[in-house]
C-alpha cells in the first residue's frame, strides 16, 4: 500500500532537497512513533548523503494525550533542560532538522487549553537557542508529511481504513511531485527545480513592485488592509542557508511569503478552510484588526482554542506572515481538505499570526529582537498560518506613490 519505490523516493528527496545534507553534518529528526519505518529510511539516505550522525527525535500523541490528562499543570511549565539542551546541542554543532508530521487534526481535543499553552510557551522558551540559529539562516529545515488512520479517515470518512490511507498517501504524493509510470518511479528533482524557477519568478515580479500595502476582498466578507515593511523580501521556493546551500523548509511548497508589518493590519478577514491548532479544529472563524492587533474574533467550532491561540502573548494577536497562493495550485487541484497546515496552506493565500521571518526584511536575520520590531517585525511563541483564499479572492498591490496594482483576480494571480 505504501509502495515501497515512492517511499524510498519520498525519503531522498527530504533529505537530498528538502535540507541538503551535506558532509561532515548532524541531521537531527523529529519523527512520530507511528512513521519509524519511513524514519529509518530518511536516517539511511543521510548517512548515503555524507551525515556525520543521525539524531532521532521520536513522539507519539497518544501518549502526550495521556500525560496531558493526569499529568498536573507545572508539569508542563518547564522543559527538563538536557531535553533543551538535546536541540540546542545539535543547533550550535550547525546540524540540519528534519520534522516528519503524522497529525490526528483532534488528538487534543477536550485537553485541558492551560496545559497546552503551558507547554507551547515552555518549549519555545527551552529551544530559543535552536529557534534563533534557524531564524538566523545557520540551520536547514524542512517538514514533510506521513500518513495516520485518524488523519486519513479525518479526510476520507466514508473509506475503510487502509482504502483511506491509501487515498492519502496518493495525494500526499501528487503534492511532492512524485509520479510513478509504468511501474517506474520517476526521479522528482527536475520537476522540483522547475517549480522552483515558477516560485522565484513569482517573488522577483512582486520584489520589483515594493508594495507598501495589500489590500484582500472576497464573498466571504473579507474587507481586509495590511501594511508592507520597507525593505520587505518576498520568497518563494528554495532558500539558501548562510552557507551557501540551497534547500526547502516544506515540502510541499505553492506560496510565495514576506514579512507584513506588525501594527498596520486593519478590517476582517474570514478564514476559508478550518485550522487543527495543537490537535483542535477551529472551523468557521473570523479575525477583527485594528492597528495591527485583533480585537474581536469568533469561531463556529473551536473558539476556545481561538481564544487560547490569540491570548498565549502578545505578539500572538500581531501578524508574522502574508503569502500569496493561487487558487488553482496543484493541492487545491486534488479536491481534498486536508486539515493539516502543511498542505492547506498551499492550496490558499493565508496569513500567519505570531512570529515573523527575520529575514523577510531586508538585513532582518542580523537584527536583534527589539530592531526588529521598530522595522515593523513580530515576535511570538507561536507562528499559526490561517487560510483566506477564495475563488473570488481580489489582491490589490498599493505602491509607494498610492497606485493600485491588481495582484489576484478571481483568487489567481494576474501576472
Amino acid at each position: 500500500m505504501k509502495n515501497e519505490q515512492k517511499l524510498r523516493a519520498y525519503a531522498r528527496l527530504t533529505v537530498r532537497q528538502g535540507v541538503n545534507v551535506s558532509d561532515g553534518i548532524y541531521v537531527v529528526v523529529r519523527c512520530p512513533i507511528i512513521a519509524a519505518d519511513f524514519g529509518r529510511m530518511v536516517m539511511e539516505e543521510a548517512f548515503d548523503a555524507g551525515a556525520k550522525d543521525v539524531i532521532m527525535q521520536y513522539s507519539d500523541d497518544r501518549t502526550s494525550r495521556v500525560r496531558y490528562e493526569r499529568a498536573a499543570l507545572d508539569r508542563f511549565e518547564t522543559v527538563p533542560a538536557w531535553q533543551a539542551e538535546q536541540s540546542n546541542y545539535y543547533a550550535r554543532e550547525g546540524c540540519v532538522a528534519i520534522s516528519i508530521i503524522a497529525e490526528d487534526p483532534e488528538a487534543f481535543s477536550g485537553v485541558d487549553g492551560q496545559k497546552l499553552l503551558a507547554a507551547a510557551k515552555a518549549r519555545r522558551a527551552a529551544l530559543k537557542e535552536f529557534y534563533d540559529i534557524m531564524d538566523a539562516g545557520d540551520l536547514r529545515w524542512t517538514v514533510v508529511a506521513y500518513p495516520c488512520v485518524p488523519w486519513a479517515k479525518k479526510i476520507f470518512p466514508d473509506c475503510p481504513d487502509d482504502i483511506a490511507v491509501a487515498k492519502l498517501w496518493d495525494a500526499i504524493y501528487t503534492s511532492v511531485r512524485i509520479t510513478e509510470e509504468a511501474g517506474i518511479v520517476s526521479d522528482p528533482v527536475v520537476k522540483w527545480e522547475e517549480h522552483d524557477r515558477i516560485l522565484k519568478g513569482r517573488a522577483e515580479k512582486l520584489n520589483r513592485y515594493a508594495f507598501r500595502a495589500l489590500e484582500y476582498k472576497n464573498s466571504l466578507g473579507t474587507d481586509f488592509r495590511v501594511g508592507l515593511p520597507e525593505g520587505h523580501i518576498w520568497f518563494g521556493g528554495s532558500e539558501t542557508s548562510n552557507d551557501g546551500y540551497v534547500y526547502f523548509p516544506n515540502m510541499p511548497t505553492e506560496e510565495i511569503f514576506t514579512m507584513p508589518h506588525r501594527l498596520q493590519a486593519d478590517g476582517t478577514v474570514f478564514a476559508s478552510m478550518p485550522l487543527s491548532y495543537q490537535g483542535c479544529l477551529i472551523e468557521d472563524f473570523s479575525l477583527m484588526f485594528q492597528n495591527g492587533c485583533v480585537v474581536e474574533h469568533h469561531a463556529r467550532v473551536g473558539e476556545d482554542a481561538l481564544t487560547r491561540l490569540l491570548d498565549t502573548d502578545e505578539g500572538s494577536r500581531h501578524l508574522g506572515e502574508v503569502a500569496l497562493i493561487p487558487y488553482d495550485s496543484p493541492i487545491r487541484q486534488l479536491g481534498i481538505l486536508f486539515y493539516n497546515t502543511l498542505f492547506d496552506e498551499n492550496a490558499s493565500c493565508h496569513l500567519a499570526l505570531g512570529r515573523c521571518y527575520p529575514n523577510t526584511v531586508r538585513g532582518g536575520e542580523l537584527l536583534s529582537e527589539e530592531e526588529l520590531a521598530s522595522r515593523g517585525g513580530n515576535s511570538s511563541v507561536n507562528h499559526v498560518d490561517f487560510m483566506i483564499g477564495t475563488a473570488d479572492m481580489t489582491v490589490t498591490g498599493i505602491t509607494s506613490d498610492g497606485e493600485q496594482i491588481p495582484v489576484f483576480e478571481n483568487g489567481n494571480f494576474v501576472f
